[in-house]
């Protein structure tokens, strides 16, 4: 697999993110990445940032976001690609999606300690900037308390069990996720609606990590491209086995979009995935002439 390119990570101004943007484009200069995209969780403001160092760096960047949606009651991330930084509707969502995770953090809380846990705001206030509280940093604050040390809910989480490879993370797909104890519903908008604004803006839409949203329900997918057609799928991730990545290439293939790849980085929320590692199987030159097609190069 080759590292040149990564179209999907994501800075600080994600919850669950780590590193600034100019950061962020300073380890893919390290790591060799020549085309990158940082999208954060339905937010635009780290592609200002990024795009000017990267111009300083020599790196070839594509403006992103990652959004929130659902389909058929199935919650889904769509990444936009080469969207006006602008874009109205866009900061508008990101506004409404941000006071609902306000609203909703106590609520996490008080779950939280319906499992048995003692945790509070003044302890995640500590990891938050903003006062929205995720699974992901309860994750964090309750593997780092020593009385929970030998509990057994966190067991495998802690170096050397199965879970282990990205504790906080998991323990956010395990409890806090749709259908899980700790879910709290955020009302994200309607998935043909995000496609269409995307398109409205002149950029191009393409479904993240489909291995992970559509888990057990691939078919879905033929659903969504018959209501309100994809420009792509983000076959190649490191959520995907080899399975998944040939079935979702295949389905790139089958409706001529593009097929693009991304690491999904986060920083310490998720450890074991590095910057660059999307799984790419492309040679430069397919990659670079795929984006200048759909319009995301020039």
């Amino acid at each position: 697999m080759k590292n040149y390119i990564d179209l999907h990570m994501h800075s600080k101004y994600s919850d669950d993110g780590e590193f600034t943007p100019s950061k962020l484009v300073e380890m893919c200069k390290e790591q060799g990445v020549k085309i990158m995209a940082i999208a954060d969780h339905n937010l635009l403001c780290a592609n200002e940032e990024g795009k000017k160092r990267a111009e300083e760096l020599g790196i070839k960047y594509i403006p992103a976001i990652e959004i929130d949606c659902s389909f058929k009651e199935v919650n889904l991330h769509v990444l936009g690609y080469g969207i006006p930084l602008d874009d109205p509707y866009l900061k508008e969502l990101g506004n409404n999606i941000f006071q609902q995770e306000i609203r909703l953090s106590s609520e996490k809380i008080k779950l939280t300690k319906e499992l048995g846990f003692d945790i509070s705001k003044e302890e995640l206030d500590q990891l938050s900037d903003n006062g929205v509280y995720t699974g992901e940093m309860i994750g964090e604050v309750l593997l780092g308390k020593e009385e929970y040390k030998n509990h057994p809910l966190l067991m495998p989480y802690r170096k050397g069990n199965k879970r282990a490879d990205n504790p906080y993370v998991n323990f956010y797909w395990d409890y806090y996720s749709q259908g899980k104890p700790c879910y709290t519903k955020v009302l994200f908008p309607d998935y043909k609606e995000v496609v269409k604004r995307i398109h409205q803006g002149g950029g191009k839409a393409v479904l993240a990590h489909p291995g992970a949203n559509l888990e057990g329900q691939f078919e879905v997918f033929d659903d969504m491209m018959k209501e309100e057609p994809l420009d792509g799928v983000e076959a190649f991730s490191n959520y995907h086995d080899k399975k998944t990545m040939e079935y979702f290439y295949n389905k790139g293939k089958e409706y001529k979009i593009m097929t693009t790849c991304g690491s999904d980085f986060h920083g310490k929320t998720k450890p074991a995935i590095q910057l660059g590692d999307a799984k790419c199987p492309y040679d430069q030159e397919f990659i670079e002439n795929m984006l200048t097609e759909n319009g995301l190069l020039e």
